[in-house]
């Protein structure tokens, strides 16, 4: 009996079921490789990251990441070479799927139990995701803009129900916008971890704080950012209303001319 298609497993009807001493006999995921391009690459080198996002609640096959992840890979290696991106699938297959094998052959129904009995076998493994899940990043560089998003585009294809393709406004796999990372670089308030890079807190003993001990307490993740935005908003409004009023006063006065002629 063959592999059932995964249109029978879609959606998300019950509890998880994923493999524990319980549940053993569980074969291993399709998808053993997660990342993929210049995996190594310093968090400097690619800023831009684009996400492919799930806009249903499903369920997603082994198969279908592992699809996915060779078409990313092909395409973003041939139009930006192996060293041009970093690609990572976010979504991991943990929940097991069952199958009641039945016979098909003649007699068949003096060799099974038919409805009795019925709770499955393990035949795979997918991953359950909710909307507006992250299904897989890329991270490049701002040049290669164009190709993450069609390599994206392509990966959908693989994919079950619909995605949504997301320009992140972080720097590349980090949690700070782009504003920020370079804000808090030029402090020295980054430590570099390789592909991400974490935040340096205004905590600890000052002996091994060292050089960076003079920052102040201030300086606090998203103060000056915030302050920054609002003071723009703010001088944005205040020179759209002077604007307007600009253009109130220029169309009474044309107004009064044109009536001061008839």
């Amino acid at each position: 009996m063959g592999r059932r298609p995964a249109r029978c497993y879609r959606y998300c009807k019950d509890k998880p079921y994923i493999k524990s001493r319980f549940c053993r006999g569980v074969p291993d995921p399709k998808i053993r490789i997660y990342d993929v391009g210049k995996r190594d690459a310093d968090v400097d080198v690619f800023p831009l990251c684009v996400h492919l996002m799930s806009d249903e609640k499903e369920q997603i096959s082994a198969e279908c990441l592992e699809a996915a992840r060779i078409v990313v890979n092909k395409y973003m290696t041939t139009q930006c070479g192996k060293d041009g991106f970093h690609m990572r699938i976010r979504a991991h297959p943990f929940h097991v799927l069952r199958i009641n094998k039945m016979l098909s052959c003649a007699g068949a129904d003096r060799l099974q139990t038919g409805m009795r009995h019925a709770f499955g076998k393990p035949i795979g493994l997918i991953a359950r995701v909710r909307i507006k899940q992250i299904l897989m990043s890329i991270r490049t560089r701002e040049d290669h803009k164009d190709k993450a998003i069609e390599a994206c585009r392509r990966a959908g294809y693989k994919i079950p129900g619909r995605q949504k393709i997301c320009i992140a406004k972080e720097w590349g796999f980090t949690n700070f916008t782009k504003e920020e990372y370079k804000l808090y670089k030029s402090q020295g308030r980054l430590v570099n971890e390789g592909a991400h890079a974490t935040w340096r807190r205004a905590h600890g003993p000052l002996a091994k704080a060292g050089d960076k001990a003079v920052l102040a307490y201030e300086l606090e993740r998203k103060s000056i950012i915030m302050k920054n935005a609002a003071e723009k908003a703010a001088a944005e409004k205040a020179a759209a209303i002077k604007a307007a009023k600009e253009a109130a006063a220029a169309y009474q006065l044309a107004l009064k001319k044109r009536a001061a002629k008839k």
